[in-house]
C-alpha cells in the first residue's frame, strides 16, 4: 500500500514541476513581447511620398510595430513579398490596410509596404524595414 501512495506522489511532483516550467517558458516568451517596440512611419510627417527613406538609421526586432498614420483617402498599406515591392504589384495574399492608423507587426527579416492608390507607388511610396 505505502507502494503505491509513493507512486502518486511522485506524479503530483511530476505535474507540479510541468506546471511551473510552462509558466517559466510562458513568462519567458512574454519578454519579448514587452521589449516591443512602437514605431511611428513618417515620424510628424506620417506615411506619405517621402516616407520611403524613413527606416534608414533604425534599429527593427521581431514583434517591433510600425504604426502607419495616412488619409485614408489618399493612401493606404498594403504588406507584399519583395516581388510586389519591386512590381508595385499586390499579389495573392497580402494584406491591405486602409484605416488610416494601422499598427503592423514585424515578421523577422524583410517586410516591404507600398501604397497602391493613384500610383504611389511607382512614384516612391514604398518601403522595406529589416528586423533581427
Amino acid at each position: 500500500m505505502a507502494r503505491g501512495r509513493g507512486s502518486a506522489g511522485r506524479g503530483a511532483v511530476a505535474v507540479a514541476c510541468f506546471a511551473a516550467a510552462s509558466c517559466f517558458c510562458c513568462l519567458l516568451a512574454g519578454c519579448g513581447v514587452a521589449d516591443a517596440a512602437t514605431y511611428y512611419v513618417g515620424d510628424d510627417g506620417g506615411w506619405s511620398l517621402g516616407s520611403g527613406g524613413w527606416p534608414s538609421g533604425k534599429q527593427f526586432h521581431a514583434g517591433d510595430v510600425l504604426v502607419f498614420r495616412y488619409l485614408p483617402w489618399m493612401h493606404n498599406v498594403v504588406a507584399v513579398d519583395e516581388g510586389g515591392y519591386a512590381d508595385c504589384r499586390t499579389p495573392t495574399g497580402s494584406r491591405t490596410y486602409t484605416s488610416g492608423t494601422d499598427s503592423v507587426r514585424l515578421a523577422r527579416g524583410d517586410n516591404f509596404f507600398i501604397c497602391t492608390r493613384y500610383g504611389h507607388c511607382n512614384l516612391g511610396m514604398k518601403m522595406i524595414v529589416s528586423a533581427a
